[in-house]
């Protein structure tokens, strides 16, 4: 029998304020949306907004395609805010900043995945014309995903079902 791989363990530790923070395990995109929607329904590992350290242990049985770390301060700042693309790498630490001075990661059985950006979006992409979109790390990673890794899209979203005028009489 096959012994599991090994977890990867992150640590986070902040040395500024982000009273938003979250982690994605991405299985799967949504190129439609932008922030955490890009990445459709994700793993979400809890992360505790109240501690300056903490250490999450990920499982990795199925591991996903990449995990996605994004921390945003309050008065919002693009430029102060914190993202970390990374995968399962057994064997592998690495410790850095969130690609901002003041989130430090600290990442064994992991790896960073660098080198992505807007240059990743298609020219041709039509939501690239929307600053919301070009701009949003989220969804400039999401297309690193696409064209790198092949991540497939999302099932559609159910709509809401809404009714007609006329059938509410």
């Amino acid at each position: 029998m096959t012994a599991p791989p090994p977890p990867v363990t992150v640590t986070i530790i902040k040395n500024a304020s982000y009273p938003i923070m979250w982690l994605a395990g991405i299985r799967q995109l949504d190129l439609t949306q932008h922030c955490l929607r890009t990445f459709a329904e994700p793993d979400r590992p809890a992360v505790d907004l109240g501690k300056r350290i903490q250490t999450l242990r990920l499982a990795t049985p199925n591991p996903p395609l990449a995990w996605y770390l994004c921390a945003l301060p309050i008065p919002w700042n693009w430029k102060a805010n914190a993202h970390l693309a990374f995968e399962h790498a057994p064997g592998h630490q690495w410790y850095g900043e969130a690609l901002v001075p003041g989130l430090e990661v600290e990442m064994t059985n992991a790896r960073p995945l660098l080198g992505w950006g807007e240059d990743d979006i298609p020219p041709g992409e039509p939501l690239r014309q929307s600053r919301a979109y070009r701009t949003c790390r989220n969804w400039q990673f999401a297309w690193w995903l696409r064209r790198s890794r092949a991540a497939p899209d999302a099932p559609p979203r159910p709509q809401p079902h809404r009714e007609s005028p006329a059938s509410l009489f």
